[in-house]
């Protein structure tokens, strides 16, 4: 049954415990089972080869071999053959980032990759000016309020500008 904790009561199971503790553990057990110890290589992909080939390729696996490591790239149907050509200026752009010779040569494997998540749109900064002709403008009440409605007209306009 439950054994008591170091009061006498009972620890509680099935409860919801935080997150966060447990996310980064998972990640990077995540990364370590793909092989990549270190995972600035898939999170800066875009960053080390460039936005074309980070389009049509990206990081699957990192594996060691005996001549050296074997970067896995899973690459949209046709493009492995214009990867295959990139091949060498590629490792020399990662083996750069890392500071070392980790990978030795590339194995691409084609498949459609997931599309890339759309970058969130730009507010405009809760800062920008309201034209004078706004009705909040003209409010004169407690600043709290008056904040708010400035606040709200603000959001207001950028959707109406979108």
């Amino acid at each position: 049954m439950n054994k008591p904790g170091p009061e006498g009561v009972p620890k509680r199971r099935n409860w919801v415990a935080p997150l966060a503790p447990d996310a980064a553990a998972a990640g990077q057990t995540a990364f370590v089972r793909a092989g990549f110890s270190d995972p600035s290589l898939v999170l800066h992909w875009d960053e080390i080869a460039g936005p074309e080939t980070a389009r049509l390729a990206r990081p699957l696996r990192l594996s060691e071999g005996p001549s050296g490591g074997v970067l896995t790239l899973k690459a949209e149907p046709g493009a492995a053959v214009f990867l295959q050509h990139e091949t060498r200026s590629l490792c020399e752009r990662i083996n750069s980032y890392l500071g070392r010779p980790a990978v030795a040569r590339l194995k691409f494997v084609e498949g459609a990759l997931a599309p890339r998540p759309k970058a969130p749109l730009r507010r405009s900064p809760l800062g920008s000016a309201l034209p004078p002709s706004d009705p909040s403008q003209k409010y004169t009440g407690p600043d709290g309020l008056r904040e708010a409605l400035w606040k709200l007209a603000r959001a207001r306009r950028s959707r109406t500008n979108m």
